[in-house]
Parts: structure tokens; C-alpha cells; sequence
């Protein structure tokens, strides 16, 4: 016997729902949060037994999340892709989006599938898959095309088969279907045709599927309402043909067989299956579970306000959109029997005791007056720590961690370091130190380890800073580690100046290893990408503006354009980051003067435009750094034959900036002086004719 019991709304708001519903419902790491996407820019993350939210995270205006955010189970991080190719992960500590850590990918993502016990998988567009691991080890790597172009991913599911890990995905064209079954430890893909009836050529079947033995149990709602079943072997005996797969009629007439929009169903085990969707043609939408192993209903309910056609589940709870609200329905499915299916089935309790709330209401327990609440509320937070930690595996602690970096291989550490993050303790910034602290002394005494790996995670807690591991810099500029010094630049708030210069003669120097770096990996960093910017190695036309006397094209690579990005990004003083700037080569400093002329023909061109790239400077950046290395460098760059038609273009724009300033300054004063007349004015009934002069 199966039975719906009652709703109540998780989300108090109205949600920013899309024209299609949400983008997704996902699990967190603890069994009774749930991270919901909306179909805009937002990921919400809500504790059902407290009908309240934990946490809202937004990408910027401008931005839109294109895949459901999910959970990563194995380190409690949480995973959202926005713009198609853009990666996010953070965690609860983290309030700004913008600022955790971001990965661009090189093809479009369809989305992210994670499930507890195994590593998350991301689906691309193209039906590639990869392990997350893998593609944040190399953002940039290329992603082969496994279906053609034509096909859309219409559906897909992770299943864990044996443990092992296994996704199934459906893609279709105008006429077929096609279903894809890949088995993440051996790489095999199989590939088979789904056959649908004429009538669902043009209309996208809703599905849903669950793992019985060695098949998946692929169901389908169609547009005669229906629900079909089809079984896949989860290990095909050949690979390599397109094989066809029959599907069989399961349940009749589920839904109105003219209800072609906002229906859908999930399986809940083996024998029940949830529907949402209009039974008649007049009707309204109904949620109900069917038992299909005999064929009948087992309860239903009626949501008059309407629904999108969405419908998850997790555990005993099913989350729908109601109107414009989350809704959350608990139910409850007993082994199917003959007698529960007629609704015969003895309940275990008497008619006269009241069953259980399916949230329990602690000042309602008996003996609650008995005691203050401090203490109820001390009992209650002693009880679940024992139940996480008994839960929880097992995390070395700080002093086991020292000793394993002192003398383990680089992926043993980074396995333990994994662990340890994964933990929160009170003194977590002094421990992280003495991490680093760890790690920075074996690089030293050893040139061959090097874990940049683990480094990069440390880096990425937002805990650490320059004052904090200050050989952490020193150790990256000694090896070139270009994406590390990225990192550091916008994560560590006290680098001092000579540690800024030291990074800018890296960025500048060396251009063919660069240039070649850039053709091997294709990495994009956050800056430029070679897709949306306009810096590239071609020549592009801008507007001509006073002083140019010919269209410019930038003069470094899309990579060194991201890293060049970070350096007028960063804080400095001008008294300490003169003397500095004095010793980067002359050649060097006409380049990064080239690259900034670029730039700011490309701001003035247009007031209101955005550079290319995640982070670009701004107008007021870029005009700083043009006057402080032409105030440090002044004489030796005049030197230089070409720099001359540079410094007399720099001149002129520096000198129109000048203008600019000062006529908004005289804008300034005469605001000010109108604020202060407003002030002063006290002339009620009065008449009288004012005069104001605007310079």
C-alpha cells in the first residue's frame, strides 16, 4: 500500500522559476538539505525539517546557471556550471560566488550527476562524460563528440551497479531516439535505439529508471498517456553495433492522453512509480502513485493552482512546483502485496493511537518542562555529534597529517589532505599553517617534490594569505607556476609589492615558451578567452580615436592577457611599488605599456562596454598603472625608438583623462553647490527667481 501524505511549502518566496520550472532538485552531504536551482541565477539551499534556507548563492547580473547545482559527496563541496562552460565549486563558508574557485571548460556541459559513494560525473552537450577529478586536473582538455549533431540530450541518469558506477543518457533527433549506457570503469559505451510509436515522433517521452539485477528498467510516460518499459543490459555483449530495444506497455491510461505538456513520472522502487499530470482531459493536475506490478492506483491528490510538469524525489519525499511554490510531499510505500495493492493490508497500529508526525516537535516530548531548555538543547546537540561522528569516516588529525607529508608520495598526501579539509575544528586557520608550513619546508629540502596539487587546494579554502605561507610565492616563482601565481593574486589580500613585481616580470618574460605553453593547453584563465575576446593574434579594427593613428591589435596572447588582468587587479602603494617597477626590462615594460594602450582604447571606445573576460580592469586601473610605469620607467623607455609614437599616443590619452576629470569635477562642485541651496532654502509661499551658473 502506498499513500501521499500531507504537503506543505518549503519555499516562502516565489521562486525564479524559468518557463520550464526549475533547473533542479539535488541531495546535499546531509540527509535532510536539498540544494534547489532555479531557472536564473540562483542556488538555495534548504533544511526540509525546518522548512527554512541555510544558504543562497547568485552569480552575477548578466550570468544565468545552465545546470543544476550539485553535492559532491566525497568532499561536501558543492558544484554549479553557469554560462554553459563556466564551473563553480564552493562550500558553505562561502558567501560570493564570484569569488570560489572557477574553472572554464572547453566544450558546453549538459550537466553534473553526483551520487553518494562515487565520484561526480559531468555530462557534456557533445555526450562525452568525465570524472570530476579528471577535468578540474585539466580544465582545457579537449571533449570528443559522441552523438551526432543533430541529437539533444533529452534525459540522464547515475546509477551505482554493483558499485560500480554506470550513467545512462537518451538522445533524439526529429524521427529516433537513442539511448547511451556508460560504464565508468571500464570506459564501454553502448548505444542502442529506442523504438517509439509514429505518434511520438514530434512529442519527447518523459522518463524515469531504476536498476533491477543486471538490467536498468527504462520507463516511459508517452503522449498516448501510457507508461512503457524497457530492459537494458548494464553489461551489453557488444559494444560496438546499434542495437534496438522493444519497450512494453506497463500501466494504461495514467494520464489524458491529450495532456501533451506538464506530465511526468518518477519510479520510487521497484513496484510503485509516481505520475504527475491531468487523469482526464478537463481535469485538473493530479500527483499520484501506481503500483504496476498490479495494475492500480494507490493514491492521489489535486493541485488546482497548476504545476511545471517537475517532479524528484529523494528517500520518502517527493518536491513539486505548486503555482510558483516548492512544494514537499512526504509519502510512504510498503512492500507491494496482493492485499496492499486492494487496500486490504491489517495496519500494524489500532484505529484509536495516533500515528507519528513526520516531524518530531521537541518541546512537545514528554518531560520537556522537566528540564531548562540550555539543557534539552545541550542533550540534543551531544546526541547528534555522536551520530555524525559515528557516521562521519575516519579524518587524520592535524599531527598525522604533518608526519604523512614528511614522508609519503604526493597522492597519499593529497588523499589525507582531502580528508582533513573535509573537517571544520575551531583553530582550522592555525592548523592549515602548519600544513603549508609543512609542505613549503619538504619542497625546499627536496627539488624533486613538488605537490601542486594539494597546494592549490589550500589555496582555494579561502583561509590562507601571503603573511600566512609566504614561501608558497617564492616556491611558484621559482618554478613558473603561472596558474598558481593567478591564484594567489586574487585570493591573498597582503601581498606585498615586490612579490607583485617579481609575478608581472614572469607574466612579461619568456613569450615563445609562453606562446607555446598557450598552443599545447589552450588553458583559460580568468581573463580572456579566445572564443569572446577580441585579443587575439589577428588584427582587429577599433574606432580611431585623438592620438591613435592606426586600429590596434592586442599585443599578448589570450593567456597572458588573464594573468596581466590579476596584476592591475591587485592592491599596492605607489611609494613601494615605484622602485620595483624600475627594475623590469625596458622591452618588457614597453609590452605591458602596448597591452594597457590596448585596453584603453577599447574602454574609451565605448563608456559603457564591459571588457572581454571574467575579471577585466577597469578604466581607472588601467589609467593608474599607464602613469606609474611611465613615472618609474620614463627615461629608459624614451630611449627605446619604438616606444616614441606609443608615449606620444599615452600622452594624449593621459592628457584627454585630465579633461575629462576636471570637468566632472566642475560638475561635482556645482551638485554640490545646488545640494546646498536646497539645504538653506526655506521659502514656503515665497516667489522667487534663481540663477544658476554651470561652469
Amino acid at each position: 500500500m502506498a499513500a501521499l501524505e500531507e504537503e506543505f511549502t518549503l519555499s516562502t518566496g516565489v521562486l525564479s522559476a524559468g518557463p520550464e520550472g526549475l533547473l533542479g532538485v539535488e541531495q546535499s552531504d546531509k540527509a535532510d538539505q536539498f540544494l534547489v536551482t532555479d531557472g536564473g541565477r540562483t542556488v538555495v539551499l534548504y533544511k526540509v525539517s525546518d522548512q527554512k534556507p541555510l544558504g543562497s548563492w547568485s552569480v552575477k547580473q548578466g550570468q544565468i546557471i545552465t545546470c543544476p547545482a550539485v553535492c559532491n559527496f566525497q568532499t561536501g563541496e558543492y558544484i554549479v556550471v553557469h554560462d554553459n562552460k563556466v564551473l563553480r565549486i564552493w562550500n558553505n563558508e562561502d558567501v560570493n560566488l564570484d569569488k570560489v574557485f572557477k574553472a572554464t571548460l572547453s566544450a558546453e556541459v549538459h550537466r553534473i550527476h553526483s551520487i553518494p559513494g562515487a565520484e561526480p560525473l559531468v555530462l557534456f552537450s557533445s555526450g562525452a562524460i568525465r570524472g570530476l577529478e579528471a577535468l578540474l586536473a585539466e580544465p582545457q582538455q579537449k571533449i570528443e563528440t559522441l552523438i551526432s549533431d543533430e541529437e539533444v540530450i533529452k534525459w540522464s541518469k547515475f546509477f551505482m551497479v554493483f558499485k560500480h558506477p554506470v550513467l545512462i543518457f537518451i538522445s533524439g533527433n526529429h524521427e529516433n531516439y537513442f539511448v547511451y549506457v556508460q560504464m565508468c570503469k571500464s570506459h564501454s559505451l553502448s548505444k542502442y535505439t529506442l523504438l517509439l510509436g509514429k505518434e511520438e515522433k514530434s512529442i519527447t517521452p518523459k522518463f524515469t529508471a531504476y536498476v533491477d539485477r543486471k538490467f536498468i528498467s527504462l520507463m516511459s510516460l508517452s503522449s498516448d498517456g501510457c507508461i512503457y518499459e524497457t530492459l537494458i543490459p548494464t553489461y551489453s555483449t557488444d559494444t560496438e553495433k546499434n542495437q534496438r530495444l522493444v519497450r512494453s506497455l506497463v500501466l494504461k491510461a495514467v494520464v489524458s492522453g491529450g495532456a501533451r505538456n506538464r506530465t511526468t513520472l518518477t519510479n520510487l522502487d521497484q513496484d510503485h512509480v509516481a505520475v504527475l499530470g491531468p487523469p482526464l482531459p478537463a481535469s485538473k493536475e493530479c500527483l499520484s502513485i501506481w503500483n504496476r506490478k498490479f495494475q492500480t492506483l494507490q493514491s492521489s491528490k489535486e493541485f488546482p493552482q497548476g504545476t511545471s510538469g517537475q517532479l524528484w524525489y529523494y528517500g520518502e519525499i517527493l518536491f513539486m512546483l505548486h503555482g510558483k511554490c516548492l512544494t514537499v510531499i512526504p509519502y510512504k510505500c510498503q512492500v507491494s502485496s496482493l492485499a496492499g495493492a486492494l487496500g486490504k493490508l491489517r495496519h500494524s497500529q489500532d484505529t484509536g493511537t495516533c500515528s507519528m508526525p513526520h516531524f518530531v516537535n521537541w518541546e512537545m516530548c514528554e518531560g520537556y518542562e522537566l528540564e531548562s531548555h540550555s539543557a534539552a538543547q545541550s542533550r540534543r546537540i551531544l546526541r547528534r555529534k555522536k551520530m555524525e561522528a559515528s557516521l562521519q569516516p575516519e579524518v587524520p588529525g592535524s599531527e598525522q597529517l604533518l608526519s604523512i607529508i614528511n614522508k609519503d608520495s604526493e597522492k597519499h598526501i593529497e588523499v589525507e589532505l582531502r580528508k582533513f579539509l573535509a573537517t571544520s575544528t575551531p583553530d582550522f586557520h592555525t592548523l592549515l599553517g602548519d600544513v603549508i608550513t609543512g609542505l613549503l619546508g619538504r619542497c625546499k629540502a627536496e627539488p624533486s617534490f613538488y605537490p601542486r596539487n594539494c597546494l592549490m587546494q589550500l589555496i582555494q579554502t579561502h583561509v590562507l594569505s601571503y603573511s600566512l605561507c609566504p614561501g608558497l610565492m617564492e616556491i611558484a616563482l621559482e618554478r613558473a607556476d603561472v596558474q598558481m601565481l593567478q591564484l594567489c593574486l586574487q585570493q591573498f589580500p597582503d601581498i606585498p609589492e615586490s612579490a607583485t613585481c617579481a609575478c608581472l616580470k614572469l607574466f612579461l618574460s619568456d613569450t615563445m615558451q609562453d606562446e607555446e605553453m598557450e598552443e599545447q593547453t589552450e588553458v583559460v584563465q580568468n581573463g580572456f578567452s579566445p572564443k569572446d575576446s577580441n585579443c587575439s593574434n589577428e588584427n582587429q579594427e577599433l574606432s580611431e580615436k585623438p592620438g591613435a593613428a592606426k586600429t590596434v591589435s592586442c599585443p599578448v596572447t589570450p593567456k597572458r592577457a588573464a594573468l596581466l588582468n590579476g596584476i592591475l587587479h591587485s592592491a599596492y602603494s605607489e611609494t613601494f611599488l615605484l622602485p620595483h617597477l624600475k627594475d623590469i626590462p625596458a622591452q618588457h615594460i614597453v609590452l605591458l605599456l602596448q597591452y594597457l594602450n590596448f585596453l584603453y582604447l577599447k574602454c574609451s571606445g565605448n563608456a559603457a562596454m564591459t571588457l572581454p573576460g571574467v575579471n577585466p580592469p577597469t578604466l581607472s586601473q588601467i589609467m593608474d598603472w599607464i602613469c606609474l610605469l611611465l613615472d618609474a620607467n620614463f627615461t629608459v623607455v624614451l630611449m627605446i625608438p619604438e616606444a616614441k609614437r606609443l608615449l606620444t599616443n599615452l600622452y594624449k590619452f593621459v592628457k584627454s583623462q585630465i579633461c575629462v576629470y576636471s570637468e566632472l569635477n566642475k560638475i561635482e562642485v556645482s551638485f554640490r553647490e545646488l545640494q546646498k541651496l536646497n539645504q538653506e532654502k526655506n521659502s514656503r509661499g515665497l516667489y522667487s527667481i534663481e540663477v544658476l551658473e554651470l561652469f
